[in-house]
């Protein structure tokens, strides 16, 4: 199931690409092209605004992680749920580890697409 959701992922960005990508090339008049450039520009300006912000979040989880680890250990000693208590902070660093690819992932895509839209204002 992890693979897939990176897989569903690309596929969702690339197909947004695409999709940005055909929709500035047929455009005939530069206006009509330059307005859905900017409409794209705002739209991907505000997806990297709420991806930066879920790293903002994934740093708080980490730091959530140490210290949950942190006060682990003196439990370790005599406690039969210590097996249970590994295995959610594991998952937990799995989870965030995964969706901090997935950010990456979608921000590149964002800076691919935000070159897209500079590159047809550019252009006449």
């Amino acid at each position: 199931m992890v693979f897939l959701s990176f897989v569903y992922r690309f596929v969702t960005n690339f197909a947004f690409m695409a999709m940005v990508y055909f929709s500035l090339n047929f455009m005939e008049k530069y206006q009509n092209r330059a307005i859905l450039a900017i409409l794209v520009l705002v739209y991907a300006g505000m997806r990297a605004a709420s991806t930066l912000r879920a790293f903002y979040f994934f740093q708080k989880i980490e730091k959530l992680e140490a210290e949950t680890k942190r006060l682990q250990a003196p439990i370790n000693d005599g406690s039969g749920a210590t097996n249970a208590r590994k295995q959610v902070v594991a998952d937990v660093a799995r989870l965030r580890r995964d969706g901090e690819l997935k950010s990456y992932m979608d921000l590149f895509f964002l800076a691919l697409i935000v070159l897209l839209c500079v590159a047809n204002i550019m252009r006449q």
